[in-house]
């Protein structure tokens, strides 16, 4: 496994664990800043959404143009791009029958106990939303391991990114089982092991698809995590960031986003 491989599977263990983040930030917060959270919430939707239709589109675009001609490579990655959508889509028509895996949730929610009779209610929401996170987080693993190799810097934009949104997931994960179980140490548990499946992505990506790896299949790939990463950034940062949005916080984060993630591509460029 060379240095490259390694790097990359790094950067997407690190985007999976934040749900670990999030978990400890109920448990040991006393309040949401939801400020703050609006603002990151919109930066790393400003942040995807840049980097996948500047950057990751064009890149796609121009191997796909180079391996199949400018009119067939061009279709190939527009069948690509809403491919993704339309998987991530799917994916969230389903998801919903195992539990919402992206309600969000807040430290405040920590204030409220259950009834009774909501006690085996709240374990199973939390074990779904679990699950739900986990299934809907393999795929960011492929896009964030297939960026950072191809482009260490992207990786880490994306990973970042990714990480920023993984955190109010933990969060989702944590309360219903905590509150189900009594137990920090297990809502712990669930949270971290919903963002593993991150680095469970990026190994099947690297032992499925590197072997495999040619200018059609990076392109269709490379065109596939663009839609994934749009439609992630509409479906449920901006919805998420919205919530706690005030004076337009989210917007501010997500133009802020774009702005840093331009600077830095020309920089490392």
């Amino acid at each position: 496994m060379d240095s490259a491989v390694l790097f990359a599977l790094g950067l997407t263990l690190f985007a999976g664990l934040a749900t670990g983040i999030g978990s400890l930030l109920a448990f040991f917060a006393s309040r949401t800043n939801t400020k703050f959270l609006s603002v990151s919430l919109g930066f790393s939707a400003g942040v995807m959404i840049y980097v996948s239709m500047i950057e990751i589109f064009f890149k796609a675009k121009d191997s796909l143009t180079g391996a199949h001609g400018e009119s067939m490579g061009y279709w190939l990655t527009l069948a690509g791009f809403f491919g993704g959508m339309v998987f991530m889509a799917a994916l969230d028509r389903v998801l919903p029958q195992l539990g919402n895996p992206h309600e969000v949730k807040t430290i405040e929610d920590m204030d409220t106990g259950p009834t009774n009779d909501e006690y085996a209610r709240l374990r199973k929401m939390g074990i779904f939303t679990a699950l739900a996170i986990g299934i809907h987080n393999f795929p960011e693993g492929i896009a964030t391991f297939m960026s950072a190799i191809q482009d260490p810097a992207l990786g880490i934009a994306i990973a970042i990114a990714v990480a920023i949104h993984n955190i109010p997931e933990g969060i989702a994960v944590s309360v219903p089982i905590y509150y189900a179980s009594g137990s920090r140490k297990k809502a712990l548990l669930y949270s971290v092991l919903s963002g593993i499946s991150e680095p469970i992505g990026a190994i099947a990506a690297w032992l499925f698809l590197m072997p495999f790896l040619s200018d059609t299949l990076f392109g269709i790939v490379f065109a596939s995590v663009a839609g994934i990463m749009v439609f992630i950034s509409l479906d449920e940062l901006l919805p998420a960031a919205k919530r706690y949005d005030e004076a337009h916080l989210s917007i501010y984060g997500l133009v802020a986003g774009m702005a840093v993630m331009a600077v830095s591509l020309v920089l490392v460029t």
